[in-house]
């Protein structure tokens, strides 16, 4: 009888741990899938202005100067760095849980443009874009 009590709170902790547990299991069920993410991007121009964070970094660079990217002046992206050229173009990307970098560029030709994704709050966004073109 005296090891009622120590019972019952161990029972009780154990529900309360599994409980938690399952809620972390959830939470990470909730992060939007890259590749959904990414395919959807280049085929929607409104959703992907909506996953744009503005003011956005990097710029446009060409022979007139740098440009800070607006809402107005963004060029949507269209064509997945899988889908490149690679004929024509040097490609390079990573992927990590929490960030995709790409990156193209035709050698020596003052052409080349770079982006980063990042995962804020289980939602992937468009963090930074240089476009090069001099």
């Amino acid at each position: 009888m005296k090891y009622l009590p120590l019972f019952i709170s161990l029972l009780i902790l154990s529900l309360v741990s599994c409980h938690s547990s399952k809620k972390s299991l959830n939470k990470k069920s909730n992060v939007e899938d890259f590749e959904s993410f990414y395919t959807k991007f280049h085929k929607d121009e409104s959703f992907q202005m909506s996953r744009i964070k503005f003011p956005l970094q990097g710029k446009m660079v060409d022979e007139s100067g740098d440009t800070k990217w607006t809402k107005q002046n963004w060029l949507m992206m269209k064509v997945k760095i899988y889908d490149i050229d690679k004929k024509k173009y040097k490609v390079e990307y990573k992927k990590s849980k929490s960030t995709f970098y790409q990156k193209f560029w035709i050698e020596g030709s003052g052409f080349g443009a770079e982006y980063r994704f990042e995962l804020l709050n289980n939602k992937w966004y468009l963090v930074y874009a240089l476009d090069q073109n001099l």
